[in-house]
Parts: C-alpha cells; structure tokens; sequence
C-alpha cells in the first residue's frame, strides 16, 4: 500500500504543471507580450522532450530502476517550473520548457507499465485520477494567488514549491520499489501468456493515442482562451473555469475505478467517446453558462479512455512487450500533444478559435473508428 501511494503521488506531481500554461496564458501573453499562438511553441517543446525521454524511458528503467528515474525526472520539472517563475521573454520559456519536457516522459512510460503489469484496471484508472489532481490543483492555485493579489509569477513559484516537496517524498521512497507489490492487488507478470504481436493492432493503437492527445491538450490549453474570445467570460472567470475540464477527468477516473469493476476497459472507452461527443456538442452552444458546463462533461469523457488503453496494452501484446510498447504509446501520445499546440495556434492566429470545437469532433470520429478497427482486430489474453 505504501509503495501505491507513492505512485500515486508521483502522478499528482506529473499532472500538476499540465494545466496551468493554458489557465494562465491571458495574463501571461499580455505582460510579455507574446502573442496567442506562442502557448503553442512553448507546448511543443515540452512535448518533444518528453517523447524523446518517453522512447529512452524503458533503457533508464532498466539501469537505475524505477524509483530513481521517477524521482529525478520530477525533479527536472521542479526546475523547468521554477525558471517559469522568472522568465521574462519567450526565449527564457523555451529553455525552461526542456527539462520540463524531459521530466514527464520516463516517469510517464516507467509507472503506466509498472501498474499496468503488477496491478487491477481501478488501479490504472486511479492512478491517471491522481495526475488530474494535479492537473485540477495546478490551475486552481494558480486563480488563487491572482485572487489574493499575486501575481503569475508568485502562482508559477507556489507549484514549483509543492512539486519540491514531492520529489523529496519520491527520494525517501526509492527503497520501496525493491520489495514486490502488496499481495492481493497485483497481477502477476509470471504467469502472463505469450501474446502474439499483431502489428496492424499496434498501427492502430498508436494512431489512436495521437488523437486522443489532440484532442484532450487542445481542450486543456485552448478552453480558456475560447471562453475569453468567443464566449466573452471575463479573463479571471475564465482561468478558474479552465480547472473545471481537469477536475472532470479527476472524478471521471476516480469513479472509473470502481466501474472497472464490473466493465471491460473496451466498454469504458466507448462510454468515454459518447460522453466527449456530448460535451463537444454543448461547447458548441451559444449559451455561455451551457458551454462553461461543456468543459467537465469532457473531461468525464475523457476520464477512462488513456488508462483503459494503456491497461489493455500487456493483454493484447505480452508482458515480453509491454514495456516497450507502452512507451511508444506515451511518445505517440506526446507527439499528438507536440503536434495540438502548433496547429491549434496557428489556425488560432489565422482564422479565430470560433473552428476549434469542429475540428475537435472530427477528431474524435477518426479515434472512434481507429479504436473500433483496433479491438476487432485483436485478441485480448488473460494475464
């Protein structure tokens, strides 16, 4: 239990920075004076990190073992936070985005396939509940100290503080990992079956990643902006409405846990996708209140759809596998997450944010079908 705990606060430091940038972006663009589709850039960077440290993650664990990658990669983004914290141009962004970059992806790819061997799906799905925790908190802490008068940069040194903290907690707990998982919640890999490796599956699981990536950072970094420019909310509102998307996912994942129960996580995926088509659909209205509601039906949506995908990775290709395709997953996940913050910016800067929600809906259309296409296509094993 304790070595889960930890776990589990090791996605909370993990989902902590995620959704600030776009909570915050308003204020920030208009004291630097950066322009809307800069967020982008410095998302994109972010994301190249991590996929290169997601591709390199499976060879770190495999030398210094999970419990160092975990606490040196959140280390990293303590620093990368803490250089946001006073940055004063782009350029001082960029720099500070790398090692933020680089402090997701290992820990990311090390942990999902560590749950996704030893423990139950309410396990999976809890754990991605505890990184919306952070990802809630981060935007919530954020609204409070502009609240009470401080500035961002004041916010951006309060989440470095807290993410400190829990890298201290993550060095104390390194011993942890040497002993096997508490008895009765785990799975054990010995006993997995061989699995054969269907490479359309994995084609298609990929794919599947990548646009749901899209998907989710775009809502995640664009919301706010959209509530601002196309909805007209007031831009200290708005930063505190951005929370409501990630603490959807939170909630979602949470309660997802308990459903894993008694649902397959290819059930929990199709009810992800109906709820996000019902959440796109509300954004869409002109109704303000009804579009800021939209916002934790989506995140709902999204809540089981990435742990359920990653859970199912060792029962469709094998343990022998999973740790190396669980981290091509999470480097095909951030490349969408590369990819979402340039495009998005861009058609931002050229046509408005009025187009996002459509193109967000079409996306989800090609992830259904991709899905779709992926279980039909391949066997599950038992493990």
């Amino acid at each position: 239990m304790a070595l889960l705990i930890v776990i589990y606060l090791a996605f909370i430091s993990l989902g902590l920075p995620d959704g600030v940038l776009g909570s915050i972006w308003p204020v920030m663009r208009a004291e630097l004076g950066l322009g809307i589709g800069d967020a982008g850039i410095l998302s994109a960077i972010t994301s190249v990190g991590t996929v290169i440290s997601a591709l390199v993650g499976h060879r770190l664990v495999a030398r210094f073992k999970t419990g160092l990658v975990t606490a040196v990669s959140v280390a990293l983004t303590a620093f990368g936070l803490w250089g946001f914290s006073s940055a004063t141009s782009l350029t001082h962004l960029i720099l500070f985005s790398i090692p933020l970059g680089l402090g997701a992806g290992s820990v990311d790819s090390a942990l999902n396939n560590y749950v996704a061997l030893h423990y139950k799906a309410q396990h999976m799905n809890w754990l991605h509940s505890f990184w919306g925790v952070g990802a809630s908190l981060g935007p919530a802490l954020m609204a409070l100290t502009l609240t009470l008068g401080g500035s961002y940069h004041s916010g951006w040194r309060l989440i470095a503080t807290i993410q400190g903290l829990l890298v201290i907690v993550l060095f104390m707990a390194i011993p942890l990992y040497a002993a096997p998982p508490g008895a009765g919640t785990t799975r054990r890999p010995e006993r997995t079956k061989a699995v054969s490796k269907p490479r359309g599956g994995l084609a298609l699981i990929l794919l599947s990643f990548y646009l749901y990536c899209l998907i989710e950072l775009s809502v995640g970094l664009w919301s706010v902006s959209y509530l601002v420019e196309v909805k007209g909310v007031e831009i200290s509102q708005a930063a505190l409405y951005g929370s409501l998307f990630y603490i959807g996912i939170t909630v979602g994942r949470m309660v997802s846990g308990f459903v894993s129960l008694r649902y397959s996580n290819g059930q929990l995926i199709a009810f992800g996708m109906v709820a996000m088509a019902i959440g796109l659909t509300a954004l869409l209205a002109s109704d303000t209140i009804c579009a800021i509601a939209s916002l934790p039906v989506i995140g709902l949506g999204c809540a089981p759809i990435f742990p359920s995908m990653l859970h199912e990775t060792p029962r469709r290709f094998g343990i022998e596998e999973s740790q190396r395709i669980i981290g091509l997953e999470m480097a095909t996940a951030y490349v969408g997450s590369t990819s979402a913050g340039p495009l998005f910016g861009a058609l931002a800067h050229l046509l408005g944010l009025h187009w996002m929600v459509g193109l967000q809906g079409l996306l989800l259309l090609l992830m259904a079908l991709s899905l779709s296409l992926f279980f039909h296509r391949t066997t599950a094993h038992a493990i």
